[in-house]
């Protein structure tokens, strides 16, 4: 299952039937789960760990020193969960010591080619990245989180469960949970009301969270003003509390 020419360094563990192809490079601090696919001209680096039956495709980096000036070696890493995706050329770079020192991947994520999560970013399970999406460092992104071809989101941003960002849209502010952002420069334009259904929430859901949005976004309210309104609803609207819980946690202000 190890093709000739990789390079597997003294101290890395993989495990039960790990398949690494040809001239790929696993460093010495790296563990890999059970049944991973690493393919050929892969580099995982430093100390990376990587759960069970993720596929990594042809050239791309994992693992590597942050891409941060004041980085000096310190002790950092990255942390995969299991059943990712990991397409041609992505990079995630590991943490630096001004944050959590880790950089980390969920469960079951889709990175299509060319993306990049740089360093100290925390990202959710359930999530797609398309093709060129980037994060800079100290990004949070919650479960099932879309970005379209080309979109980002700039350092410390966080963005909410479910939001969708269009093609080409970078945010410099967070965005709440179910939001969908398009446009340049992109703006809220809705919740993302088909992903929602694609993933089991009924009608009365979706009317509930679009309502939400509406008293967030429409009616010109003050955010202290339209958390205690949402609070009031959640006893019998309990998936608002996904939208309040990220509103609350924003730090870089809401993208509006």
């Amino acid at each position: 299952m190890i093709h000739r020419t990789a390079i597997i360094e003294d101290g890395a563990r993989l495990g039960e039937g790990v398949s690494v192809g040809a001239y790929s490079l696993i460093g010495p601090e790296v563990e890999i789960g059970d049944g991973c696919w690493i393919g050929p001209h892969v580099v995982i680096n430093g100390r990376t760990r990587i759960g069970a039956n993720c596929r990594i495709y042809q050239f791309a980096s994992i693992g590597e020193a942050p891409q941060d000036k004041k980085y000096a070696g310190e002790d950092t890493g990255v942390e995969i969960g299991r059943d990712n995706t990991i397409r041609e050329y992505v990079t995630i770079n590991r943490g630096t010591s001004d944050d959590l020192g880790i950089t980390r991947l969920g469960d079951d994520n889709w990175l299509m080619a060319y993306s990049h999560v740089a360093h100290d970013c925390q990202v959710g399970s359930h999530t797609v990245f398309a093709n060129g999406a980037t994060l800079a460092g100290h990004v949070t992104v919650g479960d099932w989180v879309i970005f379209a071809g080309y979109s980002g989101a700039h350092q410390f941003c966080q963005i909410g469960a479910h939001a969708f960002l269009g093609m080409y849209g970078g945010v410099n502010q967070d965005v709440p949970a179910y939001v969908m952002v398009s446009g340049q420069p992109p703006r809220p334009r809705g919740i993302n009301a088909e992903g929602l259904k694609r993933r089991g929430f009924d009608p009365g859901q979706i009317r509930n969270i679009r309502e939400a949005y509406r008293l967030l976004y429409r009616q010109g309210m003050q955010r202290a003003d339209a958390i205690s309104e949402l609070r009031s609803r959640v006893d019998e609207q309990p998936e608002l509390a996904l939208m309040i819980e990220s509103i609350e946690n924003s730090k870089r202000g809401l993208l509006r």
